[in-house]
């Protein structure tokens, strides 16, 4: 056959192509390739492991609420709504006259009595005024008795005949106009005694003294028409007439009635509690808020309670009792956190990622709340609404 006479030195090997060190081009490559794909080897299986861990150990999304400190009648309430402690009667207590401040008897938080002298101005004008009242006063008085006596005499002579009616028509008039005269000086001694009272500035009911608003040497003008005068002495309040006054929402106000209870708390005291009752719906709204003013009235406070202070006041409904309103908060968590694991009540706290139980004991439910007597403390953030695959060491992702 003619295969049997082909050349076959064509397919030798040409050794010239090799390198010095005895690896061709070919084994490179090998080399490349053999290391890029244990590369992605190692990617895969990396891959493959986190998937794994993954099915094995899902996380599971939560959401977390606080343990807060809640007070029964919250249970209870309609509405909450805040504001401030206004005292319904107070008094900017001024002179009607104008002078120097000589005397000041009160400081912030004294306690004054109605029509107690408070303050006093400099009166030595006015008492000026009031003693020339007074002499002018004893003149006509004096004169009184001369006219009197000239107009008996005149009357006498007329009689007899030795005095004309003339002198009789004289003498009575001036008898009356000594009698004008006199009423006269009354009537200025009058004024000169108001004139010296209004430099007794008095406090106009029984109250406390807030502020003071001037010194003795100051000047005090009825409307502080200097720059250096003062109008207000002195600030007073009636401590028994104390309200709390919220802005409660145009939607909301059909839900609040005069004389429903109410419980309010300061600001300054979050323990304590106080009984209120809605005192007062002011009959008009604030178009800018979009709100209605109510008056909150106090049924029992203490000396404790000032003007000012910002409260929160929780509208409840009727059938609330007085007796809740002053029972102490106690922590609560939502009903929804609480769990059961083996026959145990456990609420799931978060740490380090993972899901931690902690038993509790549980007190008496307050609406959707319940109280917490033992495993918590205020503040404390748990899981809410964990589900039944949720149990120690889950992986958990907050929210």
């Amino acid at each position: 056959m003619s295969t049997k006479n082909a050349d076959l030195s064509s397919l030798r090997i040409d050794q010239s192509k090799r390198d010095s060190s005895g690896r061709g081009p070919g084994r490179q490559k090998k080399l490349f390739y053999g290391f890029g794909g244990f590369v992605l080897l190692a990617a895969a299986v990396y891959i493959l492991i986190r998937s794994a861990g993954s099915v094995f150990s899902p996380e599971i999304e939560v959401r977390l609420t606080a343990a807060t400190l809640q007070s029964p009648a919250m249970a209870n309430a309609m509405l909450t709504a805040s504001g401030y402690v206004v005292a319904q009667r107070k008094a900017a207590v001024a002179s009607k006259g104008t002078g120097r401040l000589v005397y000041l008897g009160v400081v912030e938080g004294d306690r004054v009595d109605s029509n107690q002298v408070i303050a006093r101005l400099e009166d030595q004008d006015v008492n000026a005024q009031l003693d020339e009242a007074a002499a002018n006063l004893k003149v006509q008085e004096a004169e009184l008795k001369v006219a009197e006596n000239n107009f008996a005499r005149q009357k006498a002579l007329f009689a007899e005949k030795l005095a004309s009616e003339l002198d009789v028509d004289n003498a009575e008039s001036n008898y009356h106009r000594v009698l004008a005269s006199i009423e006269l000086a009354k009537a200025q001694i009058s004024a000169a005694k108001v004139a010296v009272e209004n430099t007794h500035i008095r406090a106009p009911f029984t109250g406390t003294v807030l502020t003071k608003n001037a010194d003795v040497g100051e000047i005090v003008a009825p409307l502080a028409a200097g720059v250096n005068s003062r109008a207000a002495v002195v600030t007073i309040a009636d401590m028994r007439s104390l309200q709390v006054e919220t802005d409660v929402s145009e939607a909301n106000i059909q839900k609040i009635r005069t004389g429903q209870g109410c419980e309010i708390t300061l600001d300054a005291y979050p323990d304590q509690r106080y009984a209120g009752y809605v005192a007062k719906i002011v009959p008009t709204a604030d178009r800018a808020k979009a709100t209605v003013l109510v008056k909150i009235g106090f049924k029992n406070y203490d000396d404790r309670v000032l003007p000012e202070m910002s409260a929160r006041v929780l509208f409840l409904h009727e059938d609330t009792k007085d007796e809740k309103t002053n029972l102490p908060p106690v922590l609560v968590v939502p009903r929804t956190a609480l769990a059961e694991r083996n026959q145990t009540v456990l609420v799931f706290m978060v740490k380090d990622d993972e899901a931690l139980e902690v038993p509790v004991v549980t007190g008496k439910p307050l609406g959707n709340y319940i109280e917490i007597k033992e495993g918590l403390k205020e503040g404390d953030r748990i899981i809410d609404n964990p589900d039944k695959h949720i149990s120690n060491g889950t992986n958990v992702t907050v929210k």
